[in-house]
């Protein structure tokens, strides 16, 4: 354990920040694990509708540092073909 003052408070910001990221990388999960139910359900209104809030957590992981920009954008891209394929079948 750290000794130094300044050590000490950054383990305590380093411990908040990975909780924060944790939560909003479990959140992103979560949306994508139902979008994807519903791709596999063949349910296109409700992919449709579930594609902007998952969008909406992804963008929120990647804005808080908890992805990186480039693999939010390559989840967003695999969704929307997904979706995509699934409105035009």
């Amino acid at each position: 354990m750290a000794n130094i003052k300044s050590a000490i408070k950054r383990v305590d910001v380093n411990r908040k920040k990975r909780a924060q990221n944790i939560n909003y990388k479990s959140d992103m999960r979560t949306h994508i694990k139902r979008l994807e139910k519903l791709i596999e359900q063949k349910d296109a209104k409700g992919a449709k509708a579930a594609l902007s809030t998952t969008f909406k957590k992804i963008d929120k992981a990647v804005q808080n540092g908890g992805i990186h920009k480039n693999n939010g954008n390559r989840q967003k891209s695999r969704l929307t073909k997904k979706v995509n394929e699934l409105l035009s079948a």
